[in-house]
């Protein structure tokens, strides 16, 4: 229990340091520190002026490892983030130079305005933990996420991301607005007379692996997976769990992928609530983070202005919880 109190002190000193600057978005910061404990990538979406580039760039700044941002534009290509091969021609021989992908924390900004020969570039990185450039293959420094932000509304000059690539973050996070007087504070902090605050480095790599592997060492209880597997199944057979309402409303479940997500987002919950066991809590607090970005709707869904957060939600209410 002694490691458990003491990541959950350590990551609460983390987000006391991101206070300086952020103001609210408690929800978002809670998802990304989890990230950081279970090691998987987050995409945040959300319209523009949310404060998305924003808390990734001072989280990076509160942690003493390499940060890159990458923004992503229709005219880019996959060397512009992985890297290159040049050649030399005195020599006669090629050299490799590396692209912003080799760092710790990487800002995948607006990741839906790259084209899909950049997406598939990210692939490799983001699931194998390695980049390979010609006949060379270099492994990814650890700690490595991917923090990818998008904007849901505009259109225009974007490219959906593919479900292979949408399967590979562990969770796709919701940016709400501020409240009116969170929106009080952010202008006073911002637009008043004194500078901007900044941050201090209080975290290193080394304690975010340690606190990763203390994540592992949690205890599941066999109900616990039980019921996460019930969940994720009803996904793709409603039927089963007396959902048939919703059963013409999804087009394909979430894989296997989100069962070992779920399990692995709920050890980092429990850790950071000082505990050394998964609740059923835990899982249902994340679920939606979780398996959103994981379902396919149909047609139906579409017409009935059905979503995803709907279903997950009807799921929650109606699965037996252990």
């Amino acid at each position: 229990m002694a490691d458990e109190v003491k990541f959950q002190e350590r990551f609460a000193t983390l987000k006391a340091e991101l206070g300086k600057v952020l103001v609210g978005q408690d929800a978002m910061v809670h998802r990304l520190l989890l990230g950081f404990v279970a090691g998987g990538h987050i995409l945040l979406e959300g319209v523009p002026g949310l404060a998305k580039t924003l808390v990734i760039r001072t989280l990076a700044d509160c942690i003493d490892a390499a940060f890159s941002r990458i923004q992503f534009t229709p005219d880019m290509l996959p060397g512009d983030v992985t890297g290159t091969q040049i050649f030399n021609p005195k020599e006669g021989t090629y050299s490799v130079k590396k692209g912003p992908i080799f760092g710790n924390l990487i800002l995948a900004d607006e990741i839906n305005r790259a084209p899909a020969k950049v997406q598939a570039a990210l692939l490799e990185a983001m699931q194998e933990r390695q980049v390979t450039l010609g006949e060379h293959t270099f492994p990814l420094s650890d700690p490595f996420l991917v923090l990818a932000t998008q904007n849901p509304i505009e259109q225009e000059g974007t490219y959906p991301l593919p479900e292979a690539q949408l399967d590979r973050f562990m969770m796709k996070v919701r940016v709400r607005y501020p409240t009116k007087d969170e929106e009080l504070k952010i202008v006073d902090r911002m637009a008043g007379a004194s500078s901007e605050p900044r941050v201090q480095k209080v975290m290193t790599p080394a304690e975010i692996l340690a606190a990763r592997e203390a994540a592992r060492q949690i205890f599941v209880d066999d109900k616990v997976k039980r019921y996460v597997v019930d969940v994720v199944t009803a996904t793709r057979d409603p039927g089963s769990y007396k959902l048939s309402q919703i059963k013409s409303l999804i087009e394909c479940g979430a894989s296997v992928r989100a069962s070992i997500n779920l399990i692995k987002v709920g050890k980092a919950n429990a850790l950071l609530s000082g505990r050394n066991y998964i609740s059923p809590h835990d899982v249902k607090s994340i679920a939606h983070d979780v398996l959103r970005h994981r379902l396919l709707l149909s047609y139906e869904a579409e017409a009935e202005n059905k979503t995803a957060d709907d279903i997950i939600t009807t799921i929650l209410d109606n699965v037996e919880v252990p």
